[in-house]
């Protein structure tokens, strides 16, 4: 009869490709781990990893992984026992895997590694491309298929759970939810079937607060202040897991950072849309009845998720070529300095259209200029006089590499005849860089065939039969506005907040800093004030979620990133700031209500 485990311990060791390369020795020092996890990929990492391997058969999965967490510490992970998860493979999983395979021989290591593919559709091409999908959020039409880079189904984690079971020591995979690795674990060490969809829903909630690696212990966090003097150690996070879904969050003693109530949950709301149908692979999760507690320093528990479904369809996404883009700063301080970079940027543009008309070539696709300095991302909520020290950031995209060389020339070439104080840093100039594109559609998951790899060769995954499709959402009731008399207040006396995208889509996740102060969020964080403070990034459709159990509220901004991280000129195109835009403006509430929770 198989036992199982009676708790489960995970630490998240990484949180983006390019992550501080201390978290995986920082984790193996609390020596009493189950599994360290590791999530690389976003979409923008997906295209520049896409770059690679179209120039390296290769290439095309995060090297990093194996030279800077893998390499260093394989020995104490062989020590401890400890088991690997890693979405590393990126592009290319069997190269990621052969990599290690190959550290870990020449270290004289007895690990064993194993691999899931499936994820990469290119293979499927002509298949999808006769079946013409639009994109799942814009509706546009597939793109051409000379012009696609690579095609990712998003896998979930019972493939990586059946790793595991064969006994491998490391699982690597290529594209997954961020989630997937950890509930990969609880799915393993606790014998969670398909059908358990409270279960699964808790586990993708552990998976959702370790993904972002210190983003849960205090990076990030609204209140950055408590967590300054301690950034230079930050812990990673180290979720304590048990056999009904519930978790605690905490990090390595003697490490800085902060674990809270407020840090674990800012990230629970990022870079959710409906937190009542959050749809992963394995479980449509609803955790607007989520409950966060303080139960020590540094240590959170977690309770409340609730599964609604398992979809039938895997979100997969394709980068194709659309041109290139291409830009540069160009400092300027002194009298009148944003007027002067506001008068350099339109004549640089002006110069460059000129300059591409000659030469027969089409205009530019898109352009941008963001005064930085001067309250550029504010909008109307703009406050300052203005600056007399800025940055003109200028960017522009065009169908030819050529088309973006003209700009970078004509803007330089404006140098000695600008206004003075005309000012910056910079080596060579820019170059032309090829635009990724992104389209997102849905996969039915019976045409996605799903390998486990180890050294002696690929088995084929058989996933269970899946559990009822969810039921319509039941939304919660909304709560009443208290009478009385009241006074405006700044967003961030009454509430934490943190921002992220999806997409072409912003996300801002809203914590009520005292329970009481949520109904003030809910009737004060209108759609005449969200327009009012993002309206300069044309939102096409606002969303509003409550979420009671941890008396917050989430709000979905779409269509206002430029195209999102892999194509947009923003100078902000993954939304990092738009809960501090946010948080800058203010609402009515009570007064007294702000003198009984002081």
């Amino acid at each position: 009869m198989t036992k199982f485990a009676q708790s489960l311990r995970i630490g998240g060791a990484s949180g983006f490709w390019g992550d501080a390369d201390m978290a995986t020795a920082q984790l193996l020092q609390a020596k009493n781990l189950d599994f360290i996890v590791y999530d690389y990929l976003a979409e923008i990492t997906m295209a520049i990893l896409a770059r690679a391997r179209a120039q390296d058969p290769d290439k095309g999965y995060v090297a990093d992984f194996i030279t800077a967490a893998m390499a260093p510490n394989l020995p104490e992970i062989a020590a401890q026992g400890v088991r690997i998860i890693s979405n590393a493979g990126a592009m290319n999983p069997l190269a990621c895997a052969a990599a290690l395979r190959d550290e870990i021989a020449r270290q004289g290591l007895d690990l064993s590694v194993a691999c899931v593919t499936g994820d990469d559709l290119m293979p499927q091409l002509g298949t999808i491309t006769a079946q013409n999908p639009r994109d799942m959020f814009s509706d546009a039409p597939f793109p051409n298929p000379d012009k696609i880079a690579s095609i990712n189904a998003y896998l979930g984690a019972f493939p990586i759970a059946a790793a595991l079971k064969t006994g491998a020591d490391i699982v690597i995979t290529g594209r997954c939810v961020d989630s997937a690795v950890t509930l990969a674990a609880c799915i393993h060490a606790f014998g969670w079937q398909a059908d358990n969809l409270d279960l699964l829903a808790a586990g993708s909630l552990a998976g959702h607060i370790l993904e972002c690696g210190p983003q849960a212990t205090g990076g990030n966090f609204t209140d950055w202040q408590l967590v300054a003097d301690t950034l230079t150690n930050i812990g990673y996070p180290i979720a304590h897991i048990h056999p009904n879904g519930s978790f605690d969050v905490t990090k390595p003693s003697g490490t800085g950072g902060l674990v809270s109530r407020a840090t674990v949950g800012e990230q629970m709301l990022y870079e959710i849309g409906d937190p009542q149908a959050y749809v992963l692979p394995d479980v449509i999760c609803d955790f607007s009845a989520v409950t966060l507690t303080d139960i020590g320093p540094d240590l959170v528990r977690v309770t409340g998720a609730r599964g609604r479904g398992v979809p039938d369809t895997f979100k997969t996404c394709t980068t194709w070529h659309d041109g290139y883009r291409g830009g540069h700063l160009f400092g300027y301080y002194g009298l009148d300095a944003e007027a002067k970079a506001t008068l350099f940027s339109q004549t640089a543009l002006t110069r460059a259209r000129t300059a591409l008309a000659a030469q027969n070539m089409p205009d530019f696709t898109q352009t941008s200029v963001e005064i930085l300095g001067a309250e550029a991302q504010f909008g109307a909520q703009r406050q300052s006089a203005p600056s007399r020290e800025v940055a003109a950031k200028i960017a522009v995209r065009h169908p030819q590499a050529a088309g973006i060389s003209v700009f970078i020339q004509q803007a330089t070439g404006l140098g000695l005849a600008a206004p003075p104080g005309l000012s910056g840093f910079a080596g060579a100039r820019p170059k032309p860089s090829p635009v990724l594109a992104l389209f997102s559609c849905l996969t039915p998951k019976a045409q996605i065939t799903i390998l486990l790899h180890d050294a002696c060769g690929a088995t084929p995954f058989s996933a269970s039969e899946n559990a009822p499709v969810a039921p319509a959402v039941l939304r919660p009731s909304p709560p009443a506005f208290p009478q009385g008399a009241t006074v405006l207040q700044p967003l961030v006396n009454l509430s934490w907040a943190r921002s992220g995208d999806k997409g072409d889509s912003a996300n801002i996740g809203l914590i009520a800093r005292h329970p009481a102060y949520l109904p003030a969020l809910w009737h004060g964080i209108t759609d005449d004030l969200l327009h009012d403070v993002f309206g300069h990034f044309h939102p096409t459709r606002i969303n509003r979620y409550l979420l009671p159990g941890t008396h917050a509220l989430n709000i979905v901004l779409h269509n206002v990133l430029g195209g999102g991280g892999t194509s947009s000129l923003r100078n902000d195109p993954q939304a990092k700031g738009y809960a501090q835009l946010l948080l800058a403006a203010s609402i009515a509430i009570n007064p007294d209500l702000i003198e009984e929770t002081k």
